[in-house]
């Protein structure tokens, strides 16, 4: 079953943000995280389909992140009004990214959550592999 199908079970019942489209199902972040911890993801920007990175779902509440060419990045994950937010150890400003899950014609995708300035990645596959990064704290 691929986490498509199972996250559509538990979004059967969720709301709909007006500004959403009838075919898109938003997801509660614990539904997510139930999915991915103890996976690899890779992220893809929706329009260009060009590799954003990859993260490591190590808890509920850590996860490492790296992009092509560059080192591991570990975030603290919160969850705060239906949203995921990720804190990463490089944030300049200490402000956490924010996005929205949600299902498309049975694809997994995150919205970042702004208004303006919106970018849309898909999960383009999910594995077992861990990224091997080194020091990874305890989460």
């Amino acid at each position: 079953m691929t986490i498509g199908k199972q996250l559509r079970r538990v979004a059967l019942g969720a709301v709909f943000l007006p500004t959403v489209a009838e075919t898109q199902t938003l997801i509660t972040p614990e539904a997510f995280l139930n999915a991915v911890v103890g996976k690899t993801i890779t992220f893809h920007e929706i329009r260009s389909g060009m590799l954003v990175g990859t993260e490591e779902f190590l808890s509920p509440t850590l996860s490492v992140w790296r992009m092509e060419g560059r080192g591991c990045v570990y975030g603290q994950i919160t969850t705060p009004n239906g949203q995921i937010c990720f804190l990463y150890d490089d944030a300049p400003d200490g402000v956490p990214v924010c996005w929205w899950p949600f299902l498309h014609d049975d694809r997994l995708m995150v919205r970042l959550a702004r208004f303006v300035g919106s970018e849309t990645q898909e999960v383009r596959s999910v594995t077992d592999d861990s990224l091997n990064c080194p020091s990874a704290p305890v989460g």
